[in-house]
């Protein structure tokens, strides 16, 4: 699994300031998450996924 791979860089995951706190959120998942959490179904945003591919370049 990448280095990358968590919550904060998938394409579905959101930040929502409430009044009180911070809520992250899933949109597939329609679950309540947060940043440093894995799973399976994770989707790299887009310049996440130029990071990896340069990083896998790089180590050829």
């Amino acid at each position: 699994m990448s280095r990358f791979h968590c919550c904060a860089t998938c394409k579905h995951f959101k930040a929502v300031k409430l009044e009180q706190r911070m809520m992250y959120y899933c949109e597939r998942l329609r679950y309540e998450t947060k940043p440093t959490y894995q799973f399976n179904c994770w989707e790299p945003k887009k310049h996440v996924q130029q990071l990896i591919e340069k990083e896998q370049r790089k180590n050829k």
